[in-house]
Parts: structure tokens; sequence; C-alpha cells
């Protein structure tokens, strides 16, 4: 009876997909509307393919779902390409596509993500025939997982994580959890919890290999949009709310105004997890009585700004190179945090609520080292950055101190390595076969 209710379950999600196929148009179309999809290549959503596929020899499927999971596997990727195996790698946002074809386009053919329909996935696998899936973190696609399996390629979950609101999800369905994730060939986890957690949930095979994120190279930057807005601030002292979400704003905003009398000519940097909140963030805090530019809008911040708003996508590692005190969002008024590396990675003290149960261990380094401290609410991040502003030897202490945090980290792509080499290994054995029967026919 239980398998038939698993079964029961797939069939449901798949004749969900059927009835929403023909609604999906307007869906993505409202999407471009808000500048969230590329117009130009729509198509690849439906599952039809931008570029041909290699005509010969294997070819790896790579999904990250956006910049930071994308600048967690690209070294891999990379490694991956150099071997002489074509991959595809998929991502489902435009700063993901863009950073793929800036850092990638030599080695990878890069698509957008085909939307989790029957017809779309059916569509892509077709097309490009993957011999190998790896896919980043925690994308759980039960639709393109099934056609994978169906078609017996392999997948692979790298860098893996489950939050504990997933977690919970999953295990209040373990026949469908086990149906699901006992079809991954891999999982290479972030951390023990993790790999515990997809071993209780039916992942057959689960190693340990720690955080890509460490070993990636740091958010990209504009040199231009980063050499005008230093510019701008010049030396006025500021700090920065990154990833937060709703509520945070406002508190942020609360102590941008207890501070802004201590410290002459202060600029509080806001960069919300969703940029589209940006209109009712803009006037939220215009309502307060601040002076609130935008980035969107093209805007810099002038003599009178007290609020920047980096409501856009992509740019993190612009706001990021502007300050050295971070507040890192979700983690106040939001449950599980946000990752704090790549605030780390670029020699940021880091401050953060007491909600960061999805990046426990990475926090539970930072705190050990120094290189981050729990805030509780306004008053007490107002104290925090308060005395980070009058002490530039203590920020410089835990600036350095996250950055020793980060290089504790590395290691996870050799482990990682490591745990693709026996799916990895005849993909090459294929690649230098082909090569030399293309050279004896060339004789």
């Amino acid at each position: 009876m239980s398998d038939l209710m698993t079964r029961g379950a797939f069939v449901a999600y798949r004749l969900a997909g059927v009835f929403a196929y023909p609604f999906l148009r307007p869906y993505v179309g409202w999407r471009v509307s808000r500048g969230k999809e590329d117009r130009q290549r729509l198509k690849e959503r439906y599952g039809f393919a931008g570029r041909p596929r290699p005509e010969a020899g294997p070819l790896v499927w790579v999904h990250a779902a956006s910049v930071g999971e994308s600048l967690a596997v690209m070294p891999l990727v990379r490694a991956i390409a150099e071997d002489g195996i074509a991959v595809v790698m998929t991502t489902g946002t435009m700063s993901s596509a863009k950073l793929v074809e800036d850092r990638l386009a030599d080695c990878v053919i890069h698509q957008y993500v085909p939307l989790d329909v029957k017809p779309a996935v059916r569509r892509f696998l077709k097309h490009w025939q993957p011999d190998l899936a790896i896919v980043a973190e925690s994308e759980i696609w039960p639709l393109t997982i099934h056609e994978l399996a169906t078609r017996r390629i392999p997948q692979i979950l790298v860098n893996a994580r489950l939050s504990d609101r997933s977690y919970q999800r999953w295990k209040s369905k373990p026949r469908l959890a086990e149906a699901l994730f006992e079809t991954f060939a891999h999982v290479v986890a972030q951390s023990d919890v993790d790999g515990e957690r997809y071993r209780l949930l039916g992942a057959p095979a689960v190693t340990v290999a720690g955080n890509l994120k460490a070993d990636a190279e740091p958010l990209p930057v504009d040199a231009e949009a980063l050499d005008a807005l230093s510019a701008a601030l010049g030396g006025r002292p500021r700090f920065a709310a990154i990833s937060t979400h709703p509520g945070e704003e406002e508190i942020v905003a609360a102590v941008h105004a207890q501070l802004k009398w201590r410290h002459e000519g202060l600029v509080t940097i806001i960069v919300p997890r969703h940029p589209d909140r940006g209109d009712a963030i803009a006037r939220t805090l215009g309502d307060k009585g601040l002076v609130v530019k935008r980035r969107s809008l093209g805007e810099l911040p002038d003599a009178g700004t007290d609020i920047y708003l980096g409501d856009t996508m992509g740019e993190l590692g612009v706001y990021l190179r502007l300050t050295d005190i971070t507040f890192v969002g979700k983690s106040i008024t939001g449950q599980g945090g946000q990752n704090p590396i790549e605030a780390a990675m670029l020699a940021t003290g880091i401050l953060t609520g007491r909600f960061v149960q999805n990046f426990r261990d990475t926090y539970q380094r930072l705190l050990r080292n120094g290189g981050a401290r729990i805030v509780r609410d306004t008053d007490s991040l107002a104290a925090q950055i308060d005395g980070l502003l009058v002490d530039p030897i203590q920020r410089m202490a835990m600036s350095r101190a996250a950055l020793k945090s980060v290089g504790e980290m590395r290691g996870a792509l050799e482990r990682t390595h490591a745990a693709l080499d026996p799916f990895l290994h005849p993909l090459r054995l294929s690649v230098s076969l082909e090569r030399r029967n293309r050279a004896g026919n060339g004789r």
C-alpha cells in the first residue's frame, strides 16, 4: 500500500505538471517583465536547446541554481572540461548565466535549466544525452530525478546540504524521500549533519567533503562600478547589511538612525536578498525620514545619502568590497541564515542574528575564531557596529579571523574530486580511446 502511495505521489506530481504546462507561458512571461528571465533564450526553459550537442564523446550535465552555487562548482567544472569531457552547465538566473559565460565560456556550453515538467525535461535530455548529471547543493526536482533514473544516467549531488526545514519536510514523507534519494549514485555532503540526513532519507552512498564555496574564487566585481562607488563614498564611515529579509531592513535603518549622530557622514549599504523588493524598501525607509539612493536606478550616494540600496542582481562582490563590517541577514527576523563564506572571503567582519541553523558549521568556525559575532536585536547590532566603527584594530582582527576561517575550510574540492573519480574515470577512458581512434584514422 505504501509503495502504491509513493507511486501515486509521483503520478500526482507529473499530472500537476501536465495541467500546469499550458499556464507556464504567462508565468514565465511575468518573470520576463520583472527582469528574471532572458527574453532571447526563453525556449531553453522549455527544453529546446540553444546550442548543438558536441557530435561525439561523453557529456556531463552540471546544474547550479544561482551565482553562489555556480561559483562553488566552477573549479570542478573546469577540471572536468580539461579532461576533454564535454560539459553543458545549466543555471536558473540571469546573473548566474552571465557569470558562467564570463568565466567558463571557453570550456562549457551554458543553457538555462528546463522547467521540471515532463515535456521540457524529456526534450532537454533527448538533445543533450548526458552520461552523468551533477547537481549542486539542494536542488531536488522530482520529475528531473525520475527521468534521469529512467534513462539510467547516474546522478550525483555535490556540495549537498539539507536545511532543518527541508529535512523535516522530507522526513514527514519517508517513502517518497527514499524513492527519490535512493536514485542518487552518490551524495557529496557539506557537513557531517548533512551527510547523516541524506543517509537517513535513503541515499545509498554518502561522502562528507566540506563546503566547495571555501575553495571557490571570491565573488566577481565590475571594477568600473566599484571605482565609481568608492569615489562617491570617499572616506565616509560605512557598514553593509546583505541578504536581508523583510523586517531586517527596518532594524538596520534604526541602527543607522542611532549611529549617524555619532559617526558623521555614516552611510549604510543595504543589499536585500530579493532585489525586486527595492521599491517597497525604499518607500518604507524614505517614510522614516532617511535619504535613500538606489543602485537599480543608476544613482550614486551623495553627501546627503543615509542608505545606499543595492537592489540589483549579481553585484554583491561590489558591495562587499566597499566595507569591512557586514551584517548577514535572514538571521534576526528570518530563519536559517545565509551563507557568510562570500563575505568572509573578502575579509569583512561578520555580524549575524541567532537563527543561522542552515549554516551551523560555518558559523561555529567563524565564531570560534572571532570572525563573526552574534547580535539579538536593534540595540545589540547598533552596539557592535558602533564599537567596530571607532576601533580599526578590532575591525582588522575580525577581518583576519574571517579569512583564517575560510582558509581552515578549504580542501572540499580535492575531496569532491576523489568522490567523483569512479564516475568520471570511464568517461576519461572513452575520451582517450576516441582520440586514439581519430589519430589512427588520420595516419
